[in-house]
């Protein structure tokens, strides 16, 4: 285990334990003493300025798990507001191995250096190990294909991971191979590509036609009330703000020659759990073979003709893949711009509804 120590400046002698006050009067320790402008900083804030090679939802972590302290005191607020005259201290643990093993699990890998590397993950590949999907993760695969270097930031059930897809969504991932980059991705990620080149396309097929050709969907997110494995659309002011973008692309007419489906791209401002999924619902146009949002629309399927209406109602996942993906590259700063040809199930989906 690492320890370090921060410091308030200013701090009387008489008030810290001797070891602290050698940590202050010696520079070459290597300890921080914070500045008078820092005094009413939050405290996860104040960590994230003296050791920005962590991410803030490590600090966090750190601070929730009762490794801060200021003075002898155990700290577990985050937005604690820090004063002049504490002391603030810190346990860093050491790096700890995966708990997850190495499975020779196949990859499409799309694009890959020292600092990341861009999958094509298939439909069924949960991304990371969860209850009662232990083994055969995109992380085991990770694992190895990557060995030691894989970033640690994303914990140990989920190292390198920066951003996820739904386990029955296909489509590009791009994966830390180091804290370094792991950082820098999570930062693109959190500000959603709103100051930087961070971009997310998807294609989907959706029950109906929106009765625009294009528009957006701005709805806040959080977990169902009645149904915890689900997200819902909540009201203005609660749950986490979710924007997403969409454009018509094709539409499908059924045997009477009406409109009964649509090909839609989807563009993400936001990256909320399930959020093209629970937004294209919300507005009444569900994704097609989506078992938890799309199970209402499943009638739909009777007004097509028997060749497609079987491919419908076998699909065996939501119709959603991530066509799209570009961001800025940790190190050399390149923008980087991906894409994905749609998987053979879908292209065989889109041609059913097209004939």
């Amino acid at each position: 285990m690492r320890k370090n120590k921060m410091f308030v400046e200013n701090v009387p002698a008489a008030v810290l334990e001797p070891a602290v006050v050698a940590a202050v009067i010696t520079a070459e320790s290597g300890e921080m003493v914070v500045t008078d402008t820092e005094a009413g900083e939050r405290l996860d804030r104040f960590l994230a300025v003296k050791m920005p090679e962590h991410s803030r939802t490590r600090l966090k972590a750190l601070i929730l798990d009762g490794r801060v302290r200021i003075g002898d005191k155990v700290v577990v607020d985050p937005g604690l507001k820090l004063s002049l005259g504490m002391a603030v201290s810190f346990d860093l643990p050491e790096a700890v191995p995966p708990e997850p093993a190495g499975e020779p699990i196949p990859l499409i890998v799309v694009y890959e250096d020292d600092d990341l590397l861009v999958i094509d993950k298939p439909a069924g590949l949960v991304v990371h190990p969860a209850s009662g999907h232990e083994t055969g993760t995109l992380v085991n695969a990770l694992i190895a294909h990557c060995g030691e270097s894989l970033s640690g930031i994303g914990g140990v059930k989920r190292p390198g991971i920066v951003h996820r897809l739904d386990k029955d969504t296909s489509g590009l991932l791009v994966v830390a191979k180091n804290d370094f980059s792991h950082k820098r991705l999570a930062d693109q990620f959190a500000d959603h590509g709103r100051t930087g080149p961070l971009q997310r396309a998807y294609s989907a097929l959706v029950w109906g036609v929106p009765s625009r050709p294009h528009g957006v969907i701005d709805a806040p997110i959080d977990r169902s009330t009645t149904h915890r494995e689900r997200m819902a659309v909540v009201k203005p002011g609660k749950g986490r703000e979710a924007i997403t973008h969409f454009a018509v692309e094709e539409t499908f007419l059924d045997r009477e020659n009406d409109p009964v489906a649509a090909l839609v791209t989807c563009r993400l401002e936001t990256g909320r759990t399930h959020q093209i999924r629970v937004h294209m619902a919300h507005i009444g146009h569900a994704l097609l073979g989506d078992p938890v949002y799309g199970s209402g629309m499943r009638t739909k399927a009777t007004r097509l003709d028997g060749p497609a209406r079987h491919v419908v109602e076998t699909f065996p996942r939501q119709a959603l893949h991530a066509r799209e993906l570009g961001f800025l590259h940790p190190r050399s700063k390149e923008e980087l711009l991906f894409e994905s040809n749609l998987p053979n199930d879908f292209s065989v989906l889109l041609s059913s509804l097209r004939q």
